[in-house]
C-alpha cells in the first residue's frame, strides 16, 4: 500500500457507523419532505434505506429503517408503526445488495417489486387495520375509488392494489436515486466500509462455511435470545391488549353511568304514572326527554336511552328516545323483557341495583347500565337505562393490536441486530478465533509448535469475562504441553542415541569375534537404507515401507548377526571349509539371534517396534525366496520384508569383502551374482531397487573399502 492509498484510508475513519446512520436518516427524512412540498402522490423515504444497505449491510440498515420512523413520527405519530415495514424493506434490500452494486437489471426490477410488495402490500394491510378496515384519504384511495366503479372489485381489493401500483412508482424513484448516489462514491470509501467490524452482521444467520455442530453457537444464540424475546412480546402485547380492552370497557361504564346518573337525578319520581299515562303531554315530559336527547348527543357511543319500570307482566316504557338504529317505543307501552332484563329479572323487580352487563342480541353488542330512580323513602320506581354500543371496539382493538404489533416487531428486529452483532463480537468470534486457532494447533515438528503457539497468542482475546479467562488458560495450557513435549522428545532423542549406541556396541563386540567380517554391520545397514529409499521412491511395497519402518531396520540392521555370539571361535575365525557339522552350527546364528532378541522384547514389552524388526533380521536373513534357505526355509512374502532386504544386503557386502578364506569379488561380479539371485535366493523388487540404486550402492562400498 502507498502512502497515498494509506493516507487515503485515514481520511475515511471519519465515516463511522454513527455517522452513516446519521447521514442515511437524514436522505431518508429529507427525501419525505421534499416529497411532501412537491405534492407527488409518493413517498421516497427510503433512500436512506437502500443506500445503507449498499454500503454496510444490517446493522446501518435496520438502524436507519427504525430511526427514520421515529424522527417522521414527530411530524405524523402514526408513522412509528410503519416502522416494521421500513425494517422488512432494510432486509430485503441488504439480500439484493450484492446484485444491486453490479447494476444486474434483473435484480434491480426484483428488488423494486419486492419492495413494493412489503411497502404497498404489507404497508396497506397495515393501513387497512391501524384506521379500523379504512384506507384513509389520499391519491391511492381516489385512484382506488375509480378504479372500483370502473370494474367494481371491491373497496379492499380496489386500495390493495392502487397501493401496490403507486408504492412500485415509490420505490424505483428510490431505489434508482440510491444506485446513483452509490456510484457516485469514491471507490476508497466504499472499501473502507468492508474493513468495519459491523459491516454485513446478518439478521437472518448464514450457514458457517465450517461448521463443526449440526447447530452452531451463534444459532443457538440467536435462537435462544429470539425465543426469550418473542415470548415477552407475546406476553406484554397479550397483556395490553386486555388491559386496553378493560380500560376501554371501564371507560364506557363509566360514562354509561355517569350519563344513566344525570337522567334519574332529573326525573320526577311522583310524575312516573303521569308520564307513563299522558306522555308528552304530562308536564315536564319534554324538558327530561331534552335532557335525555342532550345527553345522548354528548356521547357518540350510546346507542340508546331510556327510562322503563319492570313490572312482572313485562317492561312498561317511560322515556325512550328514537335513534339510527330503533324507533322509541311510546310511553305505557309494555314490551316483552329484552336480553339483559331478562337476566337480572329478579333483581329488578326488587328494585335492587342491577350490575353493568354486556350482551350480544338482537340489538347489537352493547354495554348496558341501569340507575334506579327512588322516591323519598328508598322504593325503586323505574330505571334510567343507557346502552353503550361496542361495535367500534372491536375495530378499535384490532387497530391497537396492528399498532403494538407492528411496533414490537419492528423494536424486536432492530434489538435481534445489535443483540447478534454484540454476541457475535463478543462470544461467538473469539470462541471461533480460540476454536480455529486450536484446530489448526500443529504438534509434529518444534518449528511447527512455535509457529502454532505464536498464532495463538496473536489473537489476544481481550472480553474482560469468562472468554478471556477461557482463553488465558487456553494459552497457558498450550504453552506448557509444547514445553512438555520439547524436553519429552529431548528425552527421545537421548534414549533413542543411547539405544541406537548400545546397539552397535553389541554388534562390535559380536562382530570383534569374528576376524572375517570387517565393518560388516554398518556396511549392510548403509545398502538396507539405500535399497529401502530406492523402494520407496519407486512405490514398491508402499503400504508396508514407511517412515518408522525404515528408521526400524535401520536402527536394527547391525543386530542382525547377534546371533553370532553363541558360535565358537574356532568355527567362526576358521580359515577353511567348514565341515557340515560346523556349517549346522554356524547356520544355528540365526535360531540363536532370534531367541536373543525374543528375551529382550520379553523384558522391553512388544510395543518396541525396532527389536520387533531386530528379531526378523536376526531370524530369518539367510532365509531364501524360493524356500530353500534356513532356519525354517520360507518362502516369498512369508519372508518378513525386512529379512528379504538384508538378505540382498548381506550376500552383497559378503561378495565384495575380504575374508580369512577367500579374496573380494569385483564389484561388476558382485552385481552379477544379485541379479542372477533375483527370483530365486532374492524377492524380485528388493533386487530390483537395489539394481536401480547401483551408483549409491557403489559410492558406499568404494568410501568402505578406502576405509
Amino acid at each position: 500500500m502507498t502512502r497515498l492509498d494509506k493516507k487515503q484510508k485515514q481520511g475515511w475513519k471519519w465515516l463511522s457507523l454513527f455517522n452513516i446512520i446519521i447521514i442515511c436518516v437524514l436522505l431518508n427524512f429529507f427525501g419525505a419532505r421534499l416529497n411532501d412540498l412537491l405534492g407527488l402522490p409518493l413517498f421516497i423515504d427510503n433512500i436512506g434505506t437502500i443506500l445503507s444497505a449498499l454500503l454496510g449491510g444490517y446493522i446501518p440498515c435496520v438502524t436507519v429503517g427504525f430511526l427514520s420512523n421515529v424522527v417522521n413520527a414527530v411530524f405524523n405519530s402514526d408513522s412509528i408503526y410503519y416502522s416494521v415495514i421500513t425494517i422488512f424493506i432494510a432486509v430485503a434490500a441488504v439480500s439484493f445488495a450484492h446484485r444491486l452494486r453490479r447494476l444486474n437489471i434483473g435484480a434491480i426490477l426484483a428488488a423494486i417489486g419486492t419492495f413494493a410488495l412489503l411497502g404497498g402490500g404489507i404497508g396497506g394491510m397495515l393501513t387497512w387495520l391501524i384506521y379500523g378496515m379504512d384506507f384513509g384519504e389520499g391519491f391511492a384511495v381516489d385512484l382506488a375509488a375509480s378504479l372500483d366503479g370502473a370494474i367494481h372489485i371491491g373497496y379492499f381489493a380496489s386500495n390493495m392494489i392502487t397501493t401496490i401500483l403507486v408504492d412500485l412508482m415509490d420505490k424505483a424513484v428510490v431505489t434508482v436515486i440510491a444506485l446513483t448516489i452509490y456510484k457516485l462514491l469514491p471507490a476508497k470509501l466504499v472499501d473502507s466500509m468492508k474493513q468495519k467490524n459491523w459491516y454485513y452482521i446478518s439478521v437472518f444467520n448464514r450457514q458457517e462455511k465450517n461448521s463443526r455442530k449440526r447447530l452452531s453457537l451463534r444459532l443457538k444464540v440467536t435462537l435462544l435470545f429470539m425465543t426469550s424475546l418473542t415470548l415477552v412480546a407475546a406476553s406484554s402485547i397479550a397483556i395490553s391488549v386486555v388491559q386496553y380492552h378493560n380500560s376501554t370497557i371501564a371507560e364506557y361504564t363509566k360514562q354509561a353511568q355517569q350519563a344513566s346518573s344525570v337522567i334519574a337525578a332529573h326525573i320526577d319520581g311522583s310524575k312516573i304514572f303521569e308520564y307513563m299515562e299522558k306522555g308528552e303531554k304530562a308536564e315536564g315530559y319534554l324538558e327530561t326527554e331534552e335532557l335525555m336527547q342532550s345527553v345522548s348527543d354528548s356521547c357518540p357511543e350510546i346507542k340508546y336511552i331510556y327510562v322503563y319500570r319492570i313490572e312482572e307482566d313485562g317492561t312498561h316504557v317511560i322515556f325512550d328516545l328514537d335513534t339510527e338504529y330503533i324507533a322509541a317505543n311510546n310511553p305505557g307501552e309494555v314490551i316483552p323483557y329484552d336480553t339483559t332484563i331478562q337476566k337480572y329479572k329478579d333483581l329488578l323487580l326488587k328494585g335492587e341495583d342491577m350490575p353493568m352487563d354486556i350482551t350480544n342480541n338482537q340489538y347489537g353488542w352493547i354495554l348496558s347500565v341501569y340507575k334506579a330512580v327512588r322516591d323519598d323513602s328508598g322504593n325503586t320506581l323505574c330505571y334510567a337505562g343507557v346502552d353503550m354500543s361496542m361495535s367500534e371496539l372491536s375495530s378499535e382493538e384490532i387497530s391497537y393490536l396492528a399498532r403494538i404489533i407492528s411496533l414490537f416487531i419492528g423494536v424486536l428486529i432492530v434489538i435481534r441486530t445489535y443483540a447478534v452483532w454484540l454476541a457475535e463480537r463478543n462470544i461467538v468470534s473469539p470462541i471461533n478465533r480460540i476454536a480455529d486457532a486450536a484446530d489448526r494447533f500443529t504438534y509434529d515438528t518444534p518449528l511447527a509448535r512455535e509457529v502454532s503457539l505464536k498464532s495463538l497468542k496473536r489473537l489476544r482475546i481481550k472480553t474482560g469475562d469468562e472468554l478471556e479467562y477461557l482463553y488465558d488458560a487456553f494459552c497457558r495450557t498450550s504453552t506448557d504441553t509444547v514445553r512438555f513435549i520439547n524436553e519429552v522428545e529431548q528425552k527421545n532423542e537421548q534414549i533413542t542415541r543411547l539405544q541406537n549406541g548400545l546397539i552397535l556396541v553389541l554388534a562390535d563386540m559380536v562382530e570383534s569375534r569374528d576376524q572375517c567380517t570387517g565393518d560388516h554391520v554398518r556396511k549392510t545397514a548403509a545398502y538396507c537404507e539405500i535399497i529401502m529409499r530406492q523402494m520407496k521412491r519407486e512405490g514398491i511395497y508402499a503400504d508396508e515401507l514407511t517412515d518408522d519402518f525404515i528408521n526400524e531396520v535401520i536402527n536394527s540392521a547391525p543386530l542382525h548377526d547377534v546371533g553370532k555370539i553363541k558360535v565358537s571361535d574356532v568355527i567362526l575365525n576358521k580359515p577353511g571349509k567348514l565341515t557340515d557339522e560346523e556349517f549346522r552350527e554356524m547356520q544355528a546364528h540365526t535360531t540363536a539371534g532370534g531367541d536373543i532378541i525374543a528375551k529382550a522384547i520379553d523384558t522391553v514389552g512388544e510395543e518396541s517396534g525396532y527389536l520387533n524388526e531386530a528379531k526378523n533380521l536376526a531370524a530369518y536373513h539367510h532365509e531364501k525366496w524360493n524356500g530353500k534357505g534356513y532356519p525354517k526355509g520360507l518362502k516369498g512374502e512369508e519372508i518378513p520384508l525386512s529379512a528379504r532386504i538384508m538378505a540382498v544386503a548381506d550376500v552383497f557386502d559378503a561378495l565384495v569383502s575380504r575374508r580369512s578364506y577367500k579374496e573380494p569379488f569385483p564389484v561388476d561380479k558382485a552385481f552379477d551374482i544379485i541379479r542372477e539371485g533375483s527370483g530365486s535366493h532374492f524377492d524380485p523388487l528388493v533386487v530390483k531397487a537395489f539394481l536401480d540404486a547401483e551408483d549409491e550402492v557403489r559410492r558406499v562400498q568404494k568410501m568402505n573399502m578406502e576405509i
